[in-house]
């Protein structure tokens, strides 16, 4: 009897009362391709750090620490895939338009995006959504289309050219059930890293090349670095020992050091640059040519002009615009506070007494704000008020807060 679950054989072997000879472990299919293990590691290595910058990415959005492990390459079918991984996933098809010609697929277990959606639209990541709506497909679309955005940019900066890729298309599939259409080609390079979010995923993300679009990865990279790395020229011999630097590259400099060696040496000066100290007295040697005195160099310090105080220029030009704006003046006389019943017995003849002394000075009110004070004065047969006092512009300031 085979360990593990029974197969109907072996259930109807059993109620029979027979024993079913186990069945043979049907043997892996052996994939023959040309994709060796050295343009494996360079996949990896590719991925590895284009996917490095896409946790970052990731991370930023969720403002959670996302780790993505080293990843691990191997090639497989699509229908390998899917018998390895029965389960519900997210796959995100990217595909290049400029730099590289072909798709990347990207694919995540659906229970992971809930926790990363419920992440972005402010949750806390434990109560994620059972079933991703419109809504939330639009997030992670927006999620996986920065994260393989800064993927891209990687890309392009390890590989020295322009890379851009086309909006991800997004598709929710359940591989034990349905079949995987893409990357039309068969059979495929698996790049499989584990993901780890913060103590909420830990969990398996892949990466699903076609072999042609791999190959096309791994000839970039590595015609890039036959190309970067160029031989020193060795330097030839001058006149009396010293060395003469050849032409430096068009983009590099020649360091002081070299051109100093590069001229003849001159009496009194070593092949290194360096002058040479004057010979003892009675020595045997040359007597060296005199240098001339330093010239000197009139120093004083510097003078700044002396800081004065500016007056800023009050522009009024956009004061202009609202002068002709009303606002309600209002003058308040006093004010009187009153229980319910007090004003209920409120009549013809009734007298309130107000807040305020007779002859204090009344408020003056712009849009219920105080402004001034005044005395109330008649004005032919009307009342008026005339000015007092002004509130200075710090308590205007603190009566329009």
């Amino acid at each position: 009897m085979s360990s593990g679950v029974l197969t109907q054989e072996e259930i109807d072997a059993l109620l029979r009362g027979s024993e079913v000879e186990p069945a043979e472990p049907v043997p892996e299919a052996i994939i023959e391709t040309d994709f060796g293990d050295m343009e494996k590691d360079v996949v990896g290595e590719i991925a590895n750090i284009s996917m490095g910058t896409a946790a970052t990415t990731l991370s930023t959005l969720l403002g959670k620490k996302v780790d993505i492990t080293t990843p691990k390459v191997t090639i497989t079918t699509k229908a390998g895939l899917q018998a390895e991984y029965p389960a519900t996933f997210v796959v995100v098809d990217v595909h290049y338009t400029d730099g590289l010609q072909g798709n990347n697929i990207l694919i995540i277990r659906e229970s992971d995006v809930a926790i990363i959606v419920d992440l972005m639209m402010g949750g806390d990541g434990l109560s994620p959504p059972t079933e991703l709506n419109e809504i939330h497909l639009s997030a992670i679309s927006e999620a996986m289309n920065q994260m393989m955005g800064s993927a891209a940019t990687s890309m392009a900066t390890m590989l020295k050219k322009r890379i851009d890729i086309s909006p991800p298309m997004l598709n929710a599939m359940d591989f034990s059930t349905e079949e995987l259409h893409y990357p039309e080609e068969d059979p495929v390079v698996k790049v499989s890293f584990r993901m780890v979010i913060e103590g909420l995923v830990d969990s398996e993300l892949l990466q699903v090349y076609a072999i042609p679009f791999a190959k096309q990865l791994v000839d970039c990279l590595m015609g890039e670095m036959l190309a970067g790395p160029v031989t020193p020229p060795v330097p030839e011999m001058g006149p009396a020992g010293s060395v003469t630097s050849p032409s430096p590259p068009p983009e590099q400099k020649t360091p002081p050091a070299v051109v100093a060696a590069a001229q003849p040496p001159y009496e009194g000066q070593a092949t290194g640059g360096y002058p040479l100290p004057p010979p003892a007295p009675g020595g045997f040697g040359t007597t060296p040519t005199p240098v001339a005195p330093a010239v000197p160099v009139a120093v004083q310090p510097v003078q700044f002009a002396p800081i004065q105080g500016q007056t800023p220029n009050k522009d009024l030009t956009n004061l202009n615009l609202i002068m002709d704006v009303p606002l309600q003046v209002t003058v308040e006389l006093g004010k009187a506070r009153k229980m319910i019943r007090d004003i209920l017995e409120l009549g013809p003849g009734s007298v309130v007494e107000l807040d305020k002394l007779a002859g204090e000075p009344v408020d003056i009110l712009v849009n219920g704000k105080l402004i001034a004070k005044g005395e109330v004065v008649v004005i032919d047969e009307n009342f008026g008020v005339r000015i007092t006092d002004i509130a200075n512009p710090l308590e205007r300031i603190t009566n329009l807060q």
